[in-house]
C-alpha cells in the first residue's frame, strides 16, 4: 500500500475564516471555511484536516464538502472535547488554523465507471457526503449509485434537507433507516443491515464504501460478501485518535499501518486480517 506523500506545506498552519455556520443538531455544527487569499483546499473526498483553535489545541476533522466547491470547504463538527467545544462557539468572521489536507481519500479514478453502494452509519455520512456530492457533480462518470443511511433516531439525522433531495433523484437509490423511531416516522425502522437485502446489484462491477461506527463494519461487510462483492472492491474509512496527521506521533497506529497516512480510507482486503482495525 502506498503511503500519502507529506510535503513541507503540511507542516504549516494556514489561516482560515469562518464564512457561515449552521447548527444541525444539539451536538453537531456545520462550518463553511475559506482559506486566506481565496485559495482552494485541493482535497480529495475522504481526506481530513487538522483544525487549530489558537491557544486551545488541534483536532482532526473530516472534510464533508466536495472538492468541486471551489473557494471554500465545509466541516461538520461534533462537540466532544475542548477543541471541538471551542469550535462550536465560533461564528462568521472568526479565524481558525488549518493544516492539510491529510490522508488517503476515496480512489476516485478506480471508482469511475463502476456502480457504487455507499453505506453510512451515523456520523459516517460526514466524510461520505464529500464523495456523494462529488459523484453527483460528475454523475456521468459513474454507474448506478445506491446510498444507504442508518441513524439511531430521527434527531440524529444530518443534512436532512439534502437527503430529501437525494430521495427525489431518479438516478440514485437512497434509503434511510432508524434504530428507534417515533410513530410519525414514515420510513424504515431497523439496523442498516436490514436495507442491504433489498439492494439489487451486479457484484462484479460494484464498489462498496462503508463508513460508520466500528461495530457496524463486521455485520455490513458480512452482508456485502454474501452479495458476492469481491473483498478488493470493499472500501472502509477508519476513525482513530490522530494527533499529527503525518505518521509521526504513532497515536493512530494499527500494527504496520498509520491511519493518518495509510488511511483513513483502506481497502478491506488489505486490513481484513488485522483484528484491531475493525
Amino acid at each position: 500500500m502506498e503511503k500519502t506523500v507529506i510535503n513541507d506545506s503540511n507542516y504549516r498552519i494556514r489561516k482560515g475564516k469562518v464564512i457561515r455556520t449552521r447548527q444541525m443538531t444539539p451536538h453537531e455544527k456545520l462550518f463553511e471555511i475559506a482559506l486566506d487569499g481565496g485559495r482552494s483546499l485541493d482535497h480529495e473526498p475522504g481526506q481530513f484536516v487538522m483544525v487549530s483553535m489558537f491557544g486551545v489545541g488541534e483536532a482532526p476533522i473530516s472534510v464533508c464538502s466536495s472538492p468541486t466547491n471551489r473557494g471554500y470547504f465545509e466541516l461538520c463538527v461534533r462537540a466532544v472535547g475542548r477543541v471541538t467545544g471551542t469550535m462550536h462557539r465560533l461564528e462568521a468572521g472568526d479565524e481558525i488554523g488549518i493544516r492539510g489536507p491529510f490522508g488517503k481519500g476515496f480512489p476516485i479514478r478506480v471508482l469511475e465507471g463502476n456502480d457504487l453502494l455507499i453505506v453510512a452509519g451515523g456520523l459516517g455520512i460526514v466524510p461520505l457526503r464529500s464523495l456523494i456530492n462529488f459523484v453527483f457533480d460528475n454523475r456521468r462518470d459513474f454507474g448506478k449509485v445506491h446510498t444507504l443511511l442508518g441513524c439511531k433516531t430521527e434527531g440524529d439525522i444530518l443534512f436532512g434537507d439534502e437527503l430529501e433531495r437525494w430521495m427525489k433523484r431518479i438516478d440514485v437509490h437512497y434509503e434511510c433507516t432508524l434504530d428507534k423511531a417515533a410513530p410519525e416516522w414514515a420510513g424504515h425502522v431497523g439496523l442498516i443491515t436490514t436495507l442491504l437485502p433489498g439492494v439489487h446489484l451486479e457484484p462484479e462491477r460494484t464498489f462498496a464504501i462503508v463508513v460508520g461506527p466500528p461495530i457496524m463494519f463486521r455485520f455490513v461487510i458480512k452482508e456485502l460478501l454474501a452479495k458476492k462483492i469481491p473483498e478488493s472492491q470493499i472500501l472502509v474509512s477508519l476513525e482513530r485518535h490522530m494527533k499529527c496527521g503525518m505518521g509521526k506521533c504513532g497515536h493512530c497506529q494499527i500494527q504496520d499501518y498509520y491511519c493518518c497516512t495509510d488511511g483513513p480510507v483502506f481497502n478491506y482486503s488489505d486490513i481484513k486480517h488485522i483484528k484491531e482495525a475493525m
